[in-house]
């Protein structure tokens, strides 16, 4: 095994090629637009032939007009909306509405869906250079249909370097402003073969990295690894085609602030990243439920400070559209229980970007009919109330016909910790 910081890449790559990434050419990336043009329109020619020819019309039928048009209007739809929203809800250009990704569907019931999500061209480049005019380059980048949507700086401890350089690069080398850095790629994640950190927003010297790790004995890094590197869970885990595609669609969220100009409003947004236990923990209670279905009590804990809300919203998302291995439904609703209005705001913020079917989250802030009719009717799937109407709740559910619910109970009015 090469131990230099190639050698390190090389097996990082080989894992996602075996696992379904495409290589993508360092070549085909244009920096100025920040974007994998080459990626792009192999992934529309191959989802959206009906679309593109009616685009291609209106751009007088010159294909090479055409691909520039587009491209220059999904980086101005990128730089105004980000990529989350954008790989979400698609671009509509000379009134032709683009998908930009296809996100895997609840359950196999239409394979159309099925079909559309194995057409993503997920993919990896290395060593791409990223600004105009400059020899820097990207040691890795994870690219979805040609839109960057992650970096990683690498390093290899038996070249005397650690992750403690890598996120020294992101802080000195990597300009803040930069198209790809900025406005493209959600997270950064700064590697070696023992640990990882990460961050959503780059700012220079004040750029705050978090730890990414499993966690070892009771404290911080990473147990070894009896089969690799301490960090492989990183690229086996959670890189992997199914599971990127599943953290952009389900998982990542932005916070915007309300107040302020739209572009003082777009230089505040906050892409918010879940940590690995947060992630790791979704997961493990969805795959339970779905194996065994309802009827099981979990606990969730979480010290201050460590993202509560976003578990909560995560986990009551996930159960809300759960099916099991024969495509049934597990849950009928979900009620989150709190006491926190803050929580009933970021349940509905948070969960709206997964889902703008208005009425899918219901804040009970009324009286109990008002719960009533939201446990009772068919809209809602996702039931926000307090404490106190606890009681109301049960009242209701014994008087309606048999479902099954999700009860989420946030806790934490008096200790440091929180059930979920």
């Amino acid at each position: 095994m090469k131990v230099d910081e190639r050698g390190f890449e090389d097996s990082i790559e080989a894992s996602l090629l075996a696992g379904g990434y495409l290589r993508s050419e360092p070549s085909h990336f244009d920096p100025l637009l920040g974007l994998d043009t080459a990626e792009l329109f192999a992934f529309i020619g191959a989802t959206q032939i009906t679309e593109w020819e009616k685009l291609l019309g209106r751009y007088g039928n010159d294909p090479d007009a055409a691909q520039r048009g587009f491209a220059k209007r999904l980086a101005t739809e990128l730089d105004a909306r980000g990529t989350v929203e954008v790989l979400r809800q698609g671009v509509v250009d000379l009134g032709v509405t683009i998908r930009l990704a296809f996100f895997q569907p609840a359950h196999g019931l239409t394979p159309e869906l099925q079909e559309q999500y194995a057409a993503n061209r997920v993919s990896v480049t290395r060593q791409l250079a990223y600004e105009p005019g400059s020899t820097k380059t990207l040691d890795m980048v994870l690219l979805v249909n040609g839109i960057p949507t992650a970096t990683a700086e690498l390093k290899n401890p038996l070249t005397n370097q650690d992750v403690e350089h890598a996120i020294g690069q992101y802080r000195r080398d990597r300009d803040p402003a930069n198209v790809t850095l900025a406005r493209r790629a959600l997270v950064h994640f700064a590697v070696d073969p023992d640990r990882v950190a990460m961050t959503t927003k780059l700012a220079g010297q004040a750029t705050q990295f978090l730890p990414f790790n499993l966690g070892h004995d009771g404290g911080a890094g990473n147990p070894p690894n009896p089969d690799g590197h301490r960090t492989a869970y990183l690229w086996e885990r959670v890189w992997t085609r199914d599971a990127w595609m599943d953290l952009l669609a389900r998982f990542i969220h932005v916070e915007r602030p309300t107040q302020g100009s739209p572009a003082a409003r777009r230089a505040a947004e906050r892409v918010v990243f879940p940590r690995f236990h947060q992630w790791d923990a979704v997961l493990a209670l969805e795959a339970h439920a779905r194996e065994h279905g309802a009827g099981h009590s979990y606990l969730v804990e979480h010290s201050a400070g460590s993202g509560k809300s976003n578990t909560i919203a995560w986990t009551a998302h996930r159960l809300s559209s759960l099916h099991d291995a024969t495509d049934r439904k597990v849950f009928d609703k979900v009620v989150v229980i709190t006491d926190r209005v803050v929580l009933d705001r970021q349940l509905q913020d948070t969960i709206y970007q997964f889902e703008h079917t208005r009425g899918v989250v219901v804040k009970i802030d009324r009286d109990s009919a008002q719960l009533a009719d939201a446990l009772a009717g068919e809209q809602a799937r996702i039931i926000v109330t307090t404490l106190q109407k606890f009681p109301f709740v049960l009242d209701k559910i014994a008087g309606l016909p048999a479902r099954r619910y999700a009860v989420i109970v946030d806790e934490a009015h008096s200790s440091q910790t929180g059930e979920a």
